[in-house]
């Protein structure tokens, strides 16, 4: 029997007593059983008794308050410097471009093939728009962008890196202060994509000397489907980068409505339009959570359940072929495990159907998300077991 002084916690969570094994927290986290009847007292209280009174009394300060309560919680950023609001690729590009801009005559985009989908077309996008140029990182999809990678890559061209904290394939962990400060040396930005590294990895952005991150609250954040982003602009770069969608929020006066835009000081300047008040609100549940437990004890079971998951795909999946396509050693590796073998696609679509749930990434990835608070180490032992099974029925 392991050890798992975090076990109660997972009584928390809306349906984590059922049977169903869920391995996808790293796509989209369970909710929390407090959640649903907040969100029905925010309709009857808030929404229906207060109405529009409710921007005055509390609502147009959430994205920054929201915001600080990231930072402080898991970030390690002081207050000022996170907003919530948009989605990942709204701010994405809003930071992307805003960066770019800040760095007059310098050509390039440095970026992985192996980052994100969105990342990359988000990059492209800038590109084509701006007239620069992609120079691409070849990496390992089992690892991700080292030192010396970097160091290839950028020089005196370099306008921008744009980096995930965590590899979505592989779960790499980068080395965030090392990687930072050869952009630095280069002279450029560095954008830090921390998707599936917050709520799982501790982060110190202020002490690693991050300039610029976003980050989305639906996966271990469980905020639910569509939840909204955050971004994180460092003090130093708040007065002068310009973000490039000017909308109303973002306004120095944003009752004003006068004839010309004038951005706010500090990180409101990064909002743009109306925010999703609804789609804040479980957020603020999950990172209450994650500050009573604390970010050192939820990594620690983190690492706990990715290192048993590779021991037991050692020990029972590995005679079928089943290869593990992440570090091995637990400094390098985020919160999810990747199995690789050429059925895995088909070992994917027989699982949900017995309601075992993991996802599958090319090529040939059964990605195995460990959600630390709400799943348990028998959770994994069942679904594994699960896999060496259907493995098994696919090559008989």
């Amino acid at each position: 029997m392991i050890r798992d002084p975090l076990a109660s916690y997972r009584d928390r969570f809306v349906g984590a007593s059922s049977s169903l094994v869920y391995f996808d927290g790293n796509s989209l986290g369970r909710p929390l059983k407090v959640t649903g009847p907040r969100l029905a007292a925010f309709v009857e209280e808030e929404w229906g008794g207060r109405l529009i009174r409710g921007w005055d009394e509390r609502w147009f300060d959430l994205p920054r308050t929201i915001g600080d309560e990231l930072g402080r919680v898991v970030l390690g950023a002081g207050p000022g410097q996170a907003a919530i609001g948009d989605s990942t690729t709204v701010l994405l590009y809003k930071l992307m471009r805003a960066a770019v801009a800040a760095r007059p005559g310098r050509t390039e985009i440095v970026i992985d093939r192996d980052n994100f989908p969105t990342d990359r077309y988000v990059a492209a996008g800038i590109a084509a728009e701006c007239g620069l140029t992609l120079r691409w990182i070849d990496v390992d999809t089992s690892a991700g962008v080292t030192a010396d990678l970097l160091s290839d890559a950028v020089g005196p061209d370099t306008a921008l890196v744009v980096l995930s904290h965590v590899a979505y394939r592989s779960a790499w962990l980068a080395d965030v202060p090392e990687l930072t400060r050869i952009a630095h040396d280069a002279g450029a930005l560095v954008l830090w994509d921390l998707c599936h590294s917050v709520g799982s990895v501790p982060l110190s952005l202020d002490d690693w000397g991050v300039d610029l991150a976003v980050g989305c609250t639906y996966k271990y954040l469980n905020g639910g489907p569509g939840a909204p982003a955050f971004c994180y602009v460092a003090t130093r770069h708040l007065d002068d980068l310009v973000q490039p969608i000017q909308g109303w929020m973002g306004a120095v006066d944003p009752f004003l409505m006068g004839p010309a835009y004038a951005p706010a000081s500090g990180i409101r300047r990064f909002l743009s339009g109306t925010p999703p008040i609804v789609g804040m609100l479980a957020v603020q549940d999950m990172l209450a959570l994650i500050d009573e437990v604390g970010m050192p004890a939820v990594r620690e079971k983190s690492v706990a359940l990715t290192e048993h998951a590779i021991s037991v795909a050692d020990g029972t999946l590995a005679a079928a072929g089943v290869e593990v396509a992440s570090p091995r050693d637990p400094a390098r590796r985020g919160g999810h495990v990747t199995l690789n073998h050429p059925l895995m696609r088909e070992v994917t679509a027989a699982l949900w159907e017995r309601d075992v749930i993991p996802d599958y990434r090319d090529p040939g990835g059964l990605r195995i998300g460990l959600s630390p608070l709400s799943t348990s180490f028998e959770e994994v032992d069942r679904g594994l077991e699960m896999v060496r099974g259907v493995l098994a029925d696919l090559t008989a």
